[in-house]
């Protein structure tokens, strides 16, 4: 820059948006964050603002005109110490769409304020600090639970349980790390100069502990659900089945064989576990049924992603493989065959706890367990290349490589907790919030 040219600062623009659910509401909490914050508040209430945190009602004007737009609870924050990490401000307003319109609108005419996109206000926590990528992740998953399993592992993830393993694990690897460059700087040294074997024997130690991490199911199939097949001959009972199993008429039942053509998902709390209940058509050798073949084809694919089967056709008959359960249906008809895993009746329902039961058990069995970290693939990726790096410098015979196997094992930590990364994953992260959060 030439000598004495002045340099412009560019303000981070303050964004708003409503946090609180859908409208009309007994009331509706909008967010204001940014350096403008204070200045919106000031504007609306056209008085000094009140002390920090402490929560007072005051009418809130347009700006310009003038015009009473709602009487509020109002409150700020100062930063950095605030949900985002910058100045925060409250406006508690009643929840009718009209007034909550009507003090968006204001607040957009306010300059530097900008209606915020859905995560931003996560966003900025996370790059003020206030939140790490694992807990961004967390928060991520609590917000879109859907059962209680799904609940807990999520809050593991918000409340920073990743975080602070991987915390112990990159103090660890400094240790391992500063080790490694002593032995470099300082092989010649009486103090330093035995320490290889140990150094490798500890490479050794936290890499096996970083597998270990790994043993879980990644959290996916938490996020998604266990996916519990139905599949068997046409007019096997298996629209009957599902409609007992998830309470309610979700296929169409009937007597007439051939009834589903398609493939027909339920997702489901199962004992507080998600899963996802998959009917499809009835599997016959061959058909002349240009739909049911088209079915039938559709069926084989569900099938073949199924976790859980639930096989409602001859035992003989049934897939190979540990997760099929042979199910004889219509019990109360004499029509179950025998042997099978269990006989029901959806329709008396006989057995049918015994039924469920045993999916719980088998559900649970492919989720991470409770009070677990549950893993998504990507953070299994790094730390399983963390371990890779870590069983390299365990072997290594060259101090130089091996303080490099080390420095690679710790940017893979790094990548867990969003200390490297790329802008493109975390639009993607931050895109799966809803506006206002």
């Amino acid at each position: 820059m030439p000598c004495g040219a002045s340099q412009v600062v560019t303000e981070r623009p303050t964004i708003f948006a409503r946090s609180t659910g859908a409208l009309p509401s007994a009331i509706a909490i909008v967010r204001v964050s940014g350096p403008r914050a204070v200045h919106a508040l000031s504007a609306l209430s056209g008085r000094a603002v009140p002390d920090p945190r402490m929560a007072v009602v005051r009418p809130l004007r347009h700006p310009d005109s003038g015009a009473l737009l709602d009487t509020a609870l109002i409150l700020w924050f100062p930063g950095p110490h605030t949900a985002t990490g910058e100045d925060l401000v409250e406006l508690h307003l009643h929840g009718g769409r009209a007034v909550v319109s009507a003090v968006e609108a204001a607040l957009s005419e306010i300059d530097g304020l900008h209606s915020a996109e859905p995560g931003a206000f996560t966003r900025r926590a996370f790059e003020n600090g206030r939140l790490d990528l694992t807990q961004v992740e967390g928060l991520a998953d609590l917000l879109s639970a859907e059962t209680e399993r799904q609940r807990t592992a999520a809050l593991v993830l918000a409340e920073g349980g990743l975080r602070r393993e991987v915390e112990r694990w990159q103090a660890r690897l400094l240790q391992l790390a500063a080790r490694a460059e002593a032995q470099i700087d300082f092989a010649d040294e009486d103090d330093v100069g035995n320490g290889d074997m140990g150094l490798r024997r500890d490479c050794g130690v936290l890499a096996d502990e970083l597998g270990a991490a790994l043993a879980n199911p990644p959290a996916e199939r938490l996020r998604d659900g266990v996916r519990i097949g139905i599949a068997g001959p046409p007019n096997a009972g298996k629209s009957t089945l599902l409609n007992a199993l998830v309470g309610r008429e979700a296929a169409i039942a009937s007597p007439v064989a051939g009834t589903t053509r398609d493939v027909i998902e339920t997702p489901v709390s199962l004992g507080g576990m998600p899963v996802v209940f998959v009917d499809m058509a009835g599997l016959r050798a061959t058909t002349d049924d240009a739909i049911e073949a088209i079915g039938i084809s559709r069926a084989e694919a569900a099938i073949a992603r199924s976790d859980v089967l639930l096989w409602l056709g001859e035992p003989a008959e049934a897939p190979a493989g540990d997760h099929v359960l042979r199910i004889g249906t219509k019990s109360d008809l004499g029509g179950a065959r025998l042997p099978t895993d269990l006989n029901v009746s959806a329709v008396t329902g006989n057995n049918m706890t015994a039924l469920i039961a045993l999916l719980v058990e088998r559900a649970s069995l492919l989720l991470p367990a409770i009070g677990s970290l549950a893993l998504t693939t990507v953070q299994q990726a790094h730390i399983r290349t963390a371990s890779t790096a870590l069983t390299g410098a365990s072997v290594q015979s060259d101090d130089v490589l091996r303080a490099e196997d080390l420095r690679a094992a710790m940017r893979a930590l790094d990548r867990i907790t969003g200390a490297a990364d790329t802008e493109a994953m975390l639009d993607t992260l931050f895109g799966r919030f809803c506006i206002g959060k």
